[in-house]
């Protein structure tokens, strides 16, 4: 009887997940167009994430932002970013506004299991935090860059916790378990790799294949191409290509391989100049190679092998698709400004589709494409089929579409609220970015059903002769802590009342022991001391090749609880000082955990 039992509520899972197919979806972290064999690299082998573009469809001109938060934050909605209050990658610039609703909410509220491991970008702290933009359980960092990829410390569902080897093959173990353990139930398992951003640090065995290896395609800037920055990104997308290999292996393990959409892309350009297939830009620029991804979409027997895509799409669509491949209704009802491409999933190029236009911004620049031609940022036309290197400029032979699309472009900045730079087209600094201030929007404490907040320096600001350890905020932490008048402070609006446990993540010399601390808000404050030293090392040895300069070098930290402190709601600053300092430093600070009790 019990055997009975057993076979019929298998083939009712299996009837349901007939109905609900799973979905799986791997972003890789700053891989170019061309970082991948499928595409034409003749020096990588990339045969896992291949075999989702030969045994489905590949998407020819598909296009992210130049960036990462924008583009997972467009990935998430269907909408530009710009109107999600997302601006920048950094400093809490990349925080999505918390009535947005994703996709991830729809396919909860359909009842997927959905989880998230690997790298988020769209907010730290609650309403922000991926379990409040529709996950069940998180596993990674919320961070847009991490300094540790051998043993490093990650987030899982708010909780700071060890880990143990490279982290993308330690985050696909987590994706793993969490397949295997709901293979009876509908699930959304979203896997944002880490790599290949930097920090350049590869896993042994995959760095000693490429670490003297010639290199014959080379970037469309020859002059300006690190050959062994290019070598490490090569070994970190190799091994990459083998976690692929290993969720399709868990997938066809447990026969789901065909109740299962498998999508593959990239969040932007490549993150150096490397071989893009002649194309000009990458990351950060809105030139076609900063903005060009792959897109590979597999479902065995629903998407037939081998199909192309030619028309343009981008991560604004992708949401609306995979809702409407897994019939799963939306919830929330802001327009979207993506398509759903089913259609040309199930007819290719042959599909009955109308023309469109993407966008794409960083800073002030905005350029925008169609099928055929894009318009750069300085007003240049480019005929993207006889010209796809952007190599001459054609506005003075096309006056017409050059005067439409520059109609585009100002009615978008406007829709969007992005000013026009001063002194025309894409002049000044703000062209190249949003700039490292902290964004305004204060930092929410104490929400009773997610009670712990994280305060990474990276979201705080260093006042007096403080500064953070690079130039970068993502993954610093607060050095040079010198005098009394030198605090750590951040911006926050307690949500709750109450009493919350206050503890620090520091590093500190043996003379520090003693400083008296001071962490303060709106009155109210809490005294402690430094009692145990912890003067950790730099970890070099985490890098394949030398970091970037402007990206830390990283160190262990200690926790210290400093002790409880009565917050009544409310905004204001939260700032830690020392009210003396007896040695030369007062320590270095990572992180301030608040927990309500």
């Amino acid at each position: 009887m019990r055997l009975c039992l057993s076979c019929l509520l298998l083939v009712v899972a299996r009837l349901t997940a007939a109905t609900q197919p799973n979905v799986v979806v791997l972003l890789a972290d700053d891989a170019g167009w061309g970082d991948f064999s499928f595409n034409g690299n003749r020096q990588i082998s990339t045969p896992h994430i291949d075999a989702i573009a030969k045994r489905g469809a590949h998407f020819d001109r598909f296009f992210v932002q130049p960036v990462c938060a924008p583009t997972r934050a467009e990935f998430l909605t269907g909408r530009y970013h710009r109107r999600l209050g997302v601006y920048g990658v950094s400093v809490g610039q990349e925080r999505m506004n918390p009535d947005e609703k994703t996709f991830a909410d729809s396919f909860k509220t359909a009842g997927y299991v959905t989880g998230l491991f690997g790298k988020w970008h769209n907010g730290s702290q609650w309403p922000y935090h991926p379990l409040a933009r529709g996950f069940d359980t998180f596993w990674g960092y919320t961070s847009g860059h991490w300094g540790e990829y051998f043993d490093a410390p990650l987030e899982h569902n708010g909780v700071m916790k060890t880990s143990q080897g490279f982290i993308v093959d330690v985050l696909t173990d987590k994706a793993l378990q969490f397949i295997e353990r709901n293979q009876s139930k509908p699930f959304l398992c979203f896997v944002p790799f880490t790599t290949p951003h930097s920090p350049w640090s590869a896993p042994a065995a995959d760095w000693a294949r490429f670490k003297d290896k010639p290199l014959a395609q080379t970037a469309t800037q020859t002059d300006r191409e690190q050959l062994a920055e290019t070598r490490c990104v090569l070994a970190m997308m190799e091994n990459q290509d083998r976690n692929v290999g290993r969720i399709l292996a868990k997938l066809r393990e447990l026969d789901l391989e065909n109740d299962t959409i498998v999508v593959y892309f990239s969040d932007n350009g490549p993150n150096g100049h490397r071989w893009t297939g002649g194309m000009k830009g990458v990351k950060g620029t809105t030139d076609e190679g900063g903005v060009r991804s792959p897109l590979f979409i597999r479902w065995p027997g629903r998407i037939a092998a081998g199909t192309q895509v030619k028309p343009i799409a981008g991560a604004i669509d992708l949401a609306s698709t995979l809702e409407s491949l897994a019939g799963v209704k939306r919830v929330g009802d802001r327009p979207r400004d993506g398509r759903d491409l089913t259609p040309l999933l199930k007819a290719g190029h042959d599909a009955d589709w109308a023309p469109r236009q993407i966008f794409n911004i960083w800073g002030n620049n905005v350029s925008v494409r169609t099928e055929t031609h894009r318009l750069d940022g300085a007003g240049n036309l480019f005929d993207m089929v006889a010209d796809p290197g952007q190599t001459t400029p054609i506005q003075s032979k096309q006056p017409d579409l050059t005067k439409e699309l520059i109609a585009s472009v100002d009615a978008w900045r406007k829709e969007m609220g992005v000013a026009a730079p001063a002194g025309g087209k894409d002049k000044g600094k703000a062209a190249n970015g949003p700039g490292k201030s902290v964004d305004p929007r204060p930092i929410h404490v104490g929400f009773r059903e997610f009670p712990t907040t994280i305060l990474p320096a990276r979201d705080g600001e260093p006042t007096g002769q403080m500064r953070r350890s690079s130039a970068a905020p993502n993954s610093s932490y607060f050095v040079n802590w010198t005098k009394p008048e030198d605090a750590a402070v951040w911006s926050v609006e307690v949500v709750t009342s109450g009493t919350y446990v206050v503890t620090l993540d520091y590093a500190c010399q043996a003379d520090a022991v003693g400083t008296p601390l001071e962490l303060s808000f709106e009155g109210t404050l809490l005294k402690g001391r430094i009692t145990e030293a912890f003067d950790s090392p730099l970890k070099p040895e985490q890098d394949t090749l030398p970091r970037p300069r402007g990206e830390s070098s990283m160190r262990d930290f200690r926790v210290m609880t400093l002790g409880e402190i009565r917050l009544e709601s409310g905004k204001g600053e939260l700032k830690l000082r020392a009210t003396d300092i007896p040695g030369k430093n007062v320590m270095e600070l990572r992180r301030i955990t608040l927990t309500l009790r």
